[in-house]
């Protein structure tokens, strides 16, 4: 009997811990750049949004929220990002730095990646669940392994890539409004039993951008007449996904959480700095390619606030589990993330408190550019070329656009770098390209088919 009351004990103990517990809203898009929505980036960055789109809702979370101006994607792709995320740690210790397949005929040859989750990682969703939180996931998964149910999520759209954003066109572009109407019914469902509960939602935008809602594709075709077709479609679906943000928010306000719910947005990679304020784009880790919309709003979270402390995909791992009251000790080996929520609770002084001082962007392959990495220590970022063996160094707090490099200058703090760099993917067993014995100079490469990125039926890359 007296087993039998301590158990009862335990339980009721653990119910009412996980019931006074955040609930956590993530929202992940795709493909969208730094500047990218109609809400600044950067206090002091005149081109740190687009003025041409309208993003309100966005808008208006971050008034309500924290921007992070130096928020960053694990990678410079798509499925790197998306298995960074769900274990905490970099593309690079879990040797996935690519979605596309490889590109030959190069002077160098790209390693081989990880193609699907392994069933030994621990993801968030299990660890969220282990803890009492009701969990799903909708969208675009990417990461194989079986799907999302597979891996702590109680609900999900299952193993799924690009080609749901094909598949679903006005009234309900890239199935954002189906994904709006799915995490509502979610969180109502967990609202009236008092469970805490964790949505991911992996948005397919802005994929698959001619899809957008046809009254939104006409106002921008007025709006920006004479602009070439991509611009204008990305315009458009970037305001229907908006609009689904919008949904998800309401549907947080009726049910009466906005008080106990964090509300979490990024893209998975970045898409060029547009207006040439970030150098690069999608495939590379330079700024553009990296550095994304970063935003968060809940329980403690000072409303219209700034942090320029940089931050990076993985640390939401550690931060969900310091929200979920889950110990740094119960978090699996390998973590290389910091929680944020510390930079959350002081308007945003302060730093990360990672395992090492140094953030590393590692991209061993042909895509935006030739095969490079980059490391970051305060603010200065080095980029390290494979092909020649090339450095560039760049301070970004004088110069965000990476267009004055520093290394011929600063020889002494390049060695430095350089060295922290190698010394970091040693550790954690990186892969790197290798010389290729069939080079030929003289013969063009042809360029890589890129299925899945604007091409209906296909989901293997990006």
């Amino acid at each position: 009997m007296r087993v039998l009351i301590a158990i009862l004990l335990l339980l009721l103990q653990t119910m009412g811990v996980a019931s006074d517990r955040p609930n956590i809203v993530f929202m992940l898009s795709d493909d969208q750049a730094w500047n990218g929505l109609s809400v600044a980036m950067h206090p002091n960055v005149s081109g740190s949004k687009e003025a041409d789109f309208h993003t309100p809702n966005l808008e208006k979370l971050a008034s309500q929220g924290m921007r992070f101006s130096a928020g960053y994607a694990p990678a410079s792709v798509c499925s790197p990002t998306r298995i960074s995320l769900m274990t905490g740690k970099s593309p690079a210790a879990l040797h996935w730095t690519k979605a596309a397949p490889p590109e030959t005929g190069h002077k160098l040859m790209e390693p081989r990646n990880i193609r699907s989750i392994p069933a030994n990682e621990t993801t968030i969703g299990e660890l969220l669940r282990k803890a009492g939180y009701a969990t799903a996931h909708y969208g675009k998964w990417h990461i194989g392994g079986g799907g999302p149910e597979q891996h702590g999520f109680d609900e999900s759209d299952g193993d799924t890539g690009n080609e749901n954003a094909y598949q679903f066109k006005d009234p309900n572009p890239v199935d954002i409004f189906g994904m709006a109407d799915r995490a509502a019914a979610f969180m109502e469902k967990n609202a009236k039993v008092k469970k805490p509960f964790f949505i991911q939602l992996s948005w397919n935008a802005l994929h698959a951008s001619e899809n957008a809602n046809q009254a939104t594709l006409t106002k921008y075709e007025r709006q920006l007449k004479g602009e070439n077709r991509k611009r204008i479609t990305t315009a458009a679906i970037t305001e229907d996904l908006d609009t689904g943000v919008g949904r998800i928010m309401e549907a947080i306000d009726q049910l009466g959480l906005f008080e106990t719910t964090y509300v979490i947005y990024m893209a998975d990679n970045g898409a060029g700095g547009g207006k040439k304020v970030l150098a690069g784009g999608k495939g590379g880790v330079w700024e553009g390619g990296i550095r994304v919309p970063f935003i968060v709003r809940g329980p403690g979270v000072k409303p219209n606030s700034w942090c320029h402390t940089r931050v990076v995909g993985y640390d939401l791992f550690p931060t969900f589990c310091e929200f979920a009251g889950i110990a740094p000790g119960k978090m699996p080996k390998g973590i290389e993330g910091g929680s944020i929520a510390s930079l959350l609770k002081t308007a945003g002084l302060g730093e990360v408190k990672r395992p090492r001082e140094e953030l590393v962007f590692h991209f061993p392959h042909y895509q935006g550019d030739a095969p490079h990495s980059a490391i970051f220590v305060g603010d200065l970022k080095l980029l390290h070329f494979y092909e020649d063996n090339r450095d560039e160094l760049y301070d970004l707090s004088k110069d965000i656009g990476e267009r004055d490099d520093l290394a011929a200058q600063r020889p002494a703090e390049t060695k430095k770098l350089r060295e922290r760099l190698d010394k970091y993917l040693a550790e954690v067993d990186a892969q790197f390209p290798s010389p290729n014995p069939n080079f030929d100079p003289h013969q063009p490469v042809e360029p890589k088919e890129r299925g899945g990125k604007n091409k209906p039926g296909k989901s293997t890359t990006n």
